[in-house]
């Protein structure tokens, strides 16, 4: 949720997503796609901070993996839950990922479209 607000406030064009190896071995990754204050659905978080303290969030639980990621040096290596998780964050966001991080050291970044390209 807060991933899509950032997108929105802020005009992003692309995301990186950082330390996506930490999610290696979780059965489920939980997912919050929006945001409930007092039985009411809401997609954003509500600018009063009042009624921000006071909201649940909503998860959509994705499938996770197994698999260490830490090697991983291109897209196509990734388990396809991983993938699909990075898919939902793109959808949801409207959004595409330009950069993912599979640890610490900055060989264990992928980059997936060069967002310095012109």
């Amino acid at each position: 949720m807060v991933a899509s607000d950032a997108t929105r406030l802020n005009g992003l064009t692309g995301l990186a997503i950082t330390k996506l190896d930490v999610l290696s071995g979780l059965k489920t990754i939980k997912f919050a796609t929006s945001y409930d204050l007092a039985g009411k659905t809401l997609s954003t978080m509500p600018a009063n901070i009042r009624q921000a303290g006071s909201v649940t969030p909503v998860y959509e639980s994705l499938e996770g993996w197994q698999e260490d990621i830490e090697n991983v040096r291109e897209y196509d290596a990734l388990p396809l839950q991983a993938k699909d998780y990075i898919k939902r964050i793109e959808n949801f966001t409207g959004v595409p990922v330009n950069i993912v991080s599979v640890g610490p050291d900055r060989a264990e970044t992928l980059l997936l479209t060069n967002p310095f390209a012109c």
